[in-house]
């Protein structure tokens, strides 16, 4: 029988090797990851450019890492309904999915409360896409054809305007509400759950204008049915080489594009970050699939985990004040 201080030793032997068990155990199973299907949130609905471009990038991961990555929308809230889902998820790397400027860089302005905290609650994996917002309205009913005939054009409807978003404090909201200020339009906003019910109320007549992602708007664009009017680059977009900059539109300091980052909860392991971030810089590397972003009106990008979360901090100062102009407040 073992003595008392032999036990004692033994106990305290084993207390000081469980971490290094634990963390052998961990990075056995980061080297092992993805072992099975990778769920992905996409906090917004079906056939909006998040959704668009995450179906891109997921056919990628897929064929470069080996499993599905299985996408389920869910949308409400400007988002936050995914992104709170996405937080609270266990941090094993098989909960992911696209983090957009509205997410983490505008929420916690626009929200007096939040079920999450976008600078603690999320792992950021690498930047995604980038892409400008574009000013749009509905061929059949808008006479105009420049910007500035556009502007004409609203401020003369005795009635007002109304300009929609895929939810308030989207930068599609807040680009509207800073248009309209600026240009002393009577403007309502009205928002929605994505471009795929925007589109139709504007081709129906009753929704006037949206500066909204240039990616959900492509088609549409692309068959006549809406005019583009300007885009909110710094340059023309290469994909619309005929359509102005809104500086080049006679709207100067209007430069806001919207973006999106690639997230898992907080606490994810640090080998799967480093994973998923090789395979976004091979996947943004691609010329095939940089081709397949612009086509829908995007730009596949690539940055460390630490640059994505530095170029979220960058942008809150800006998009605070649009949120003050805006007016917009949630509880």
């Amino acid at each position: 029988m073992p003595d008392r201080r032999t036990l004692l030793l033994g106990a305290a032997a084993a207390a000081l090797a469980a971490p290094a068990l634990l963390r052998s155990a961990g990075a056995q199973s980061a080297g092992d990851w993805p072992n099975r299907p990778v769920r992905v949130i996409i906090p917004w609905p079906p056939g909006g450019s998040t959704d668009v471009l995450a179906r891109i990038l997921c056919e990628q991961l897929h064929a470069k890492l080996g499993q599905p990555f299985v996408l389920e929308n869910r949308p409400g809230a400007s988002g936050n309904i995914g992104m709170d889902a996405i937080a609270k998820a266990a941090p094993d790397g098989y909960t992911q999915g696209p983090a957009t400027i509205a997410n983490l860089s505008v929420a916690q302005f626009l929200y007096a409360k939040l079920p999450f905290d976008p600078e603690k609650d999320f792992s950021l994996v690498s930047m995604h896409w980038e892409l400008p917002n574009v000013v749009v309205a509905p061929a059949q009913y808008t006479p105009a054809n420049t910007l500035q005939e556009l502007i004409a054009w609203l401020k003369s409807r005795r009635n007002g305007v109304s300009f929609g978003s895929p939810g308030v404090g989207t930068t599609a909201h807040l680009s509207g509400a800073l248009f309209c200020d600026r240009q002393k339009i009577d403007g309502q906003h009205v928002p929605f759950r994505g471009a795929a019910q925007i589109i139709p109320a504007m081709l129906s007549g009753d929704l006037t204008f949206a500066i909204d992602n240039l990616a959900s708007y492509m088609p549409v664009i692309a068959e006549g049915r809406m005019k583009a009017f300007a885009v909110t680059s710094p340059e023309r977009w290469p994909t619309l080489p005929n359509i102005p900059t809104m500086a080049e539109a006679g709207v100067p300091d209007f430069v806001i594009t919207s973006w999106c980052a690639w997230v898992g909860p907080a606490g994810m392991p640090r080998p799967i970050i480093d994973k998923v971030n090789a395979a976004m810089k091979e996947v943004a590397a691609d010329p095939t699939v940089q081709q397949r972003f612009m086509q829908t009106g995007a730009k596949c990008v690539w940055s460390t985990p630490e640059d994505a979360a530095a170029h979220a901090a960058r942008q809150r100062p800006m998009l605070a004040e649009m949120v003050k102009i805006s007016g917009a407040r949630m509880e």
